[in-house]
């Protein structure tokens, strides 16, 4: 690895951090580059979590410091994220380079529409375990099987289905988002480095960096116009990551 790799590795990572706890869709930047950077695919998709548990850390620590804190509940809802992760996770290790490359471009291109596409406004209403209903356990366990497989874009899925089945509003959405992926995320972990799918030195590297956008993101109050700001530009990225995929 060179100096100017790691340097891309710390600054990507950064904004990745920042925009998956503001919003979503950050592994769309850290997993081509990892890739781009001559990881295999698999590798990639492993080491690539070590960034995501980390800022994970980092967000939800400063959530907490910020009083902003649901334990209990999102720990019942971690519970099926976790067992459809596991599986996620030894599913992804099953399929070819070739393949792995075709869903993560496939994906990439949906998820990128996903952002664009306006948010529904809901009635928001005080959260209550009552609201956890088997609908939603059963969308959790969807979701962590498609993160435990690939991660790309599971941000947005967790905030539609969390904003529209709890009703809850999107800051409240965001930290329950960060606190469910950091669960769910170490086991899938775990079973990537046991296959041996982890490079640590590029993992790290890249958690340095997220980790710092993780902890600014939680402090900066992003305003409307800020925000599209952010979401096109990510956007305008992940298609030129597509094309570069594309043509090889």
């Amino acid at each position: 690895m060179t100096f100017q790799e790691g340097l891309a590795l710390v600054a990507i990572g950064g904004v990745a951090g920042f925009i998956n706890v503001l919003s979503a869709g950050g592994s769309m930047l850290t997993l081509p580059l990892l890739m781009f950077l001559g990881l295999p695919p698999q590798v990639a998709n492993g080491t690539n979590r070590v960034s995501i548990v980390l800022q994970s850390v980092a967000a939800v620590g400063s959530f907490r410091r910020e009083g902003a804190s649901h334990v209990g509940l999102s720990l019942r809802l971690s519970v099926p994220a976790v067992a459809g992760s596991v599986f996620g996770a030894w599913l992804a290790m099953q399929v070819s380079d070739t393949l792995f490359e075709a869903i993560l471009i496939s994906a990439m291109a949906v998820a990128s529409v996903a952002m664009l596409l306006p948010q529904p406004r809901v009635d928001t209403r005080p959260l209550s375990s009552q609201d956890l209903s088997p609908a939603l356990y059963l969308a959790m366990f969807g979701i962590g099987v498609y993160g435990g497989f690939l991660q790309v874009g599971v941000g947005i899925l967790f905030m539609a289905v969390l904003y529209r089945m709890l009703r809850i509003d999107l800051a409240q959405v965001n930290v329950f988002k960060v606190f469910i992926i950091l669960v769910y995320m170490l086991p899938a972990l775990g079973l990537f480095v046991y296959h041996g799918h982890v490079r640590w030195g590029y993992g790290l590297l890249l958690a340095v960096g997220s980790m710092a956008g993780a902890w600014l993101a939680v402090k900066v109050n992003m305003g409307p116009r800020g925000a599209a700001w952010i979401k096109w530009l990510t956007v305008a990225v992940i298609v030129t990551i597509i094309l570069r995929l594309l043509l090889g």
